[in-house]
């Protein structure tokens, strides 16, 4: 169950971790700071084979649409995909990616947009941030050491995802809802070093909800992924900001789950995320707007 009780019952057991400060992040070629509060990552997916059809481009005009629509609807940075995640999504090339994702790549570099690549190939990796690419959204650990050695080189940022597999397409078991968090403080206290140690400067770390491939669509994949998303504020103490992607919408919202978004960006703010990585910035930026409210009482 999801209520007050449950949620402040978390923070008073961790409140270690609701208060502990993390870095700001430089993006010293873009010249932006992230603080610690929540930003807007949206979702711009190459790949047809996206289970979240409102978010796929097919040609460069539709992709230099949304993304100009992305911008103005309140989104900070962008997230480029050029693979599904999906069990029936088909594998995409290296080079296939790179093709797919560069113009979009050195457009909004042009003009002094950060935009984050998720990919697990280091070769996509390297041509991404020679292009202008901020930020790699990093979905694998077969080449990490590599990908961090570029992301230090080229000053650019690095999202670490947890997954239970050596990447997002190798469908490992996850471990139970009881010893998740705390394999994925071990894995990110792993990486972390690794990062660091190879000159990365500008790290989130993102627990993987949209990951969660192995578990059926329904009621205990949404458990799973709402109770993780809350238990997030805990990787504070890392020190390092946390991302979170809007978990799983279709089994409550069904053909609703457009607004699903809203809802849930509204539970990554209770646990204090500090990039949210989303499908509808339109119906997010409000939610990320009242942060800026002052209390009355």
């Amino acid at each position: 169950m999801i209520n007050a009780d449950q949620i402040f019952a978390r923070w008073q057991q961790h409140a270690d971790a609701l208060n502990a400060p993390v870095r700001s992040i430089e993006l010293p070629k873009f010249g932006k700071t992230f603080e610690d509060r929540a930003y807007q990552m949206a979702v711009v997916n190459f790949s047809r084979d996206s289970s979240y059809r409102e978010s796929v481009v097919f040609s460069q005009e539709q992709a230099d649409y949304r993304c100009d629509r992305l911008l103005l609807e309140g989104a900070d940075i962008l997230d480029l995909g050029a693979e599904s995640v999906g069990d029936f999504a088909s594998r995409v090339s290296a080079g296939r990616q790179t093709d797919l994702l560069l113009p979009t790549v050195r457009r909004m570099a042009a003009r002094g947009v950060p935009v984050s690549v998720e990919t697990y190939y280091p070769e996509v990796a390297a041509a991404a941030l020679e292009a202008g690419a901020a930020i790699i959204n990093l979905t694998g650990r077969d080449e990490d050491g590599e990908i961090y050695r570029l992301c230090a080189k080229h000053q650019a940022g690095l999202i670490l995802c947890y997954m239970a597999g050596r990447n997002v397409r190798d469908n490992q078991p996850l471990p139970s809802r009881e010893a998740l968090v705390d394999i994925q403080m071990e894995f990110f206290r792993e990486q972390l070093a690794k990062a660091t140690e190879a000159g990365v400067e500008a790290i989130w770390v993102d627990p993987g909800l949209g990951f969660y491939n192995n578990l059926p669509d329904g009621a205990g994949r949404v458990a799973f992924q709402i109770e993780n998303a809350l238990e997030a504020f805990r990787f504070r103490v890392l020190g390092w900001p946390i991302c979170l992607t809007l978990a799983s919408p279709v089994y409550w919202f069904r053909e609703e789950a457009r607004v699903a978004e809203t809802a849930y960006a509204v539970l990554c703010l209770l646990s204090k995320a500090n990039l949210i990585r989303s499908h509808e910035a339109a119906r997010v930026t409000p939610v990320l707007a009242a942060q800026n409210l002052t209390p009355a009482w």
